[in-house]
């Protein structure tokens, strides 16, 4: 018998060629099929939403680098207290920057990692994002291109962390828990 991964009884829905062949694809990749996409298996068309939308911000062009958009990710994770999101996130991280401390730092307190000023910028705007939305203002906006972010990286930093602040409120509502595989990955 297979562990619960959410604490709601949805059994998986009819999954179509493209999307067995998806998961099979993560198999091949990452060793495993992340929980995430086993949760929203019980409908194609919510799962098939979900990683389009995770696949173009996580995965598409943009000007900022696959490891900045997840530390965004685990940023934003971190003041919501995602437990899924910060083990998967945070193994990418570690992954990603070959450095599992910085990893932790960014789970943790990503202010006591040793960052470009662009970083913090980048984190600190993703923040405000997340725990003040109504604030952001034109200075806030102003504060990244100061430091060398154009217009559409701003779009990706906003659409990358209001994308895992939905994440999160998922996940801490249905009780989402990461594979254990997560937990090794990257030390």
């Amino acid at each position: 018998m297979s562990e619960k991964i959410t604490a709601l009884d949805l059994p998986q829905g009819e999954l179509s060629d493209a999307t067995r062949a998806y998961f099979a694809k993560c198999e091949e990749k990452l060793g495993l099929v992340p929980n995430v996409l086993t949760a929203y298996a019980f409908d194609e068309k919510k799962l098939r939403a979900f990683t389009d939308t995770y696949n173009d911000l996580m995965l598409g062009d943009s000007g900022l680098s696959k490891l900045e958009r997840e530390m965004i990710a685990v940023v934003v994770s971190s003041i919501n207290h995602c437990y899924y999101c910060l083990t998967a996130h945070g193994a990418a991280v570690r992954q990603l920057s070959g450095d599992p401390a910085f990893g932790e730092m960014m789970v943790m307190n990503f202010r006591a990692a040793d960052l470009t000023e662009k970083q913090r910028a980048m984190l600190e705007f993703a923040v405000k994002l997340t725990e003040q939305p109504a604030k952001i203002v034109e200075a806030d906006r102003e504060a990244l291109r100061k430091v060398g972010f154009t217009d559409r990286d701003i779009w990706d930093i906003a659409s990358t962390a209001a994308f895992f602040n939905m994440s999160n409120r998922v996940a801490a509502a249905i009780d989402m828990r990461p594979n254990a595989e997560y937990h090794a990955m990257a030390r």
